[in-house]
């Protein structure tokens, strides 16, 4: 089962990055710990999570990995959270008439 912080890193990590003019290459890891004060492996682990969501991507510069907000991947999760997950509604067929043989 996947832990779930409770103390909000990776909403600090976006946050960050959304704060930071990252338009053209990103933030590295190193980066991020750095101005969050985090041990560089949590940070990359976070970072790698919101990797893997979709909400961050990522570009090489320097031969360093460096990440950026997905901000069109953001917005449609942030539509989501709006509509309050609301998935459609299967679609039932009326009941048939007659009787089954």
């Amino acid at each position: 089962m996947p832990r779930t912080p409770v103390d909000g890193t990776r909403l600090r990590i976006l946050t960050l990055l959304r704060e930071q003019d990252t338009s053209a290459d990103g933030l590295t890891a190193e980066a991020v710990a750095a101005r969050l004060a985090l041990p560089r492996p949590v940070a990359l682990t976070h970072l790698r999570l919101l990797t893997a969501l979709g909400l961050l991507r990522t570009g090489r510069s320097g031969g360093r990995v460096r990440y950026r907000r997905d901000e069109i991947r953001i917005a449609e999760v942030a539509q989501l959270f709006e509509k309050g997950w609301q998935r459609p509604r299967p679609r039932r067929d009326p009941p048939r008439s007659g009787t089954l043989r």
